[in-house]
């Protein structure tokens, strides 16, 4: 059974387009569940008008469907909690030059 940590992993290849930076380190995702072959993930973008969410959502998918042992990722679009740059990590914030 795949463990959240692969999970985290493999979407850590999934990156903002306009940001340029991956969606983990970005704390887009808030929440992942695992139960058996399936992945649950509950995650956020930037900015409810984000142009590209339906990408993001689409690649994050994907990624997750291709690890050994998932049959099928469903990914839940939330706005609350709604996303801040305090979020991000600290590899993060620094790459991008945000002082939180």
């Amino acid at each position: 059974m795949v463990t959240k940590e692969e999970v985290l992993e493999a979407l850590k290849a999934v990156a903002d387009p306009e940001i340029g930076y991956d969606v983990v380190n970005l704390g887009l995702v808030y929440d992942i569940q695992i139960n058996g072959n399936r992945v649950y993930i509950k995650m956020t973008m930037t900015a409810p008008t984000c142009p590209v969410t339906p990408w993001i959502l689409s690649e994050a998918q994907q990624v997750v469907e291709e690890l050994p042992g998932v049959e099928a990722c469903d990914i839940e679009l939330v706005w609350d909690p709604p996303w801040n740059p305090k979020m991000m990590s600290d590899e993060a914030k620094q790459a991008l030059n945000i002082d939180y």
